[in-house]
């Protein structure tokens, strides 16, 4: 996988560890793009070590259930996505403003004791992430564009339907779970779904089911 000028193929290509940036309800996938806004003095302090680093972060959300933490830390969904560094920008008022691409997800294995003021986790990378262009066609490209039409349509919003055409499978499963307005719970599911056949037939269920909840019967909506 070519993520910016970097290239990602076999395990020794990724760290064993990563520093870890907790955000509820932010969702990154191989391939995906993701913005950030940085201004948390322990966050802009890990940019700035991932930047003299090797530009890599570990986006994941904290626990969807609160556990009791001696350290005072959140506790942290198990799963999670490393992205590189792919755009940087200083804005003059302290903040960063930069763009992560997913390159492959993530099980936290352990945290390891640091003095910096962000948290470094031990991790096992889902290798089969950098080869996932081979799961491409086991993916229901007519149903997926059927539910995310349908979705369109009943929110009243329009899609650049010549660029959804030509995205190939895998960046169209991709950036449509990344970009669902879903909960974090569904976020998660979405990203631990075990590969993208199983990733698209989730956001599927996801999309009818909330469609249903507004429409009643979503077969009525899903033509």
């Amino acid at each position: 996988m070519q993520v910016g000028n970097a290239r990602y193929l076999k395990p020794g290509d990724l760290p064993e560890t990563v520093a870890v940036f907790p955000l509820t309800g932010a969702l990154l996938l191989p391939t995906g793009q993701l913005p950030l806004n940085i201004f948390e003095p322990r966050y802009l302090a890990m940019f700035d070590a991932a930047m003299a680093g090797n530009r890599l972060i570990g986006m994941v959300q904290p626990a969807l259930v609160e556990t009791d933490d001696k350290s005072g830390e959140c506790n942290l969904a198990p799963v999670g996505c490393v992205g590189r560094i792919t755009s940087f920008a200083e804005t003059g008022d302290g903040r960063y403003i930069v763009s992560l691409t997913g390159i492959c997800r993530f099980r936290l294995i352990g945290e390891k004791v640091t003095h910096e003021p962000f948290r470094t986790f031990r991790i096992a990378p889902f290798i089969s992430d950098l080869s996932a262009r081979d799961e491409e066609d086991a993916v229901d490209r007519s149903a997926l564009l059927s539910a995310f039409r349908a979705y369109l349509d009943a929110n009243k919003l329009e899609a650049d339907w010549d660029s959804v055409e030509r995205a190939s499978n895998l960046t169209l499963v991709n950036s449509l779970a990344m970009m669902s307005p879903f909960g974090p719970a569904e976020k998660q599911a979405l990203l631990e779904a075990p590969d993208l056949k199983t990733r698209a037939e989730t956001l599927i269920a996801i999309t009818e089911i909330v469609l249903a909840r507004v429409f009643g019967d979503s077969d009525t909506v899903l033509q």
